[in-house]
């Protein structure tokens, strides 16, 4: 998840064992942009409620099939911003 993430133009810095990062968001406001992110069917929480504001909590304790489908909505998520 995390190499794939970078590639679309995410920053994201390794987890060290375990299983959620947080990347940076791609707007200042990490509130709005989780809010997007639901019309892509993300379900990613604000950094702001653990003292990373302008970044996004992914949890990725799912199967990995599940996160390697999840890249083609972040890449739309992303698109959506370069707009």
């Amino acid at each position: 998840l995390m190499e794939g993430l970078t590639k679309l133009g995410y920053h994201v810095v390794e987890p060290n064992g375990t299983f959620y990062m947080f990347p940076r968001t791609l707007i200042e406001d990490d509130i709005a942009f989780c809010e997007k992110a639901k019309d892509f069917n993300l379900l990613i929480v604000p950094g702001t409620g653990f003292g990373c504001p302008g970044h996004v909590r992914i949890s990725y304790c799912v199967q990995t099939d599940m996160v390697k489908r999840s890249l083609e909505a972040f890449a739309k998520l992303a698109e959506y911003y370069k707009k």
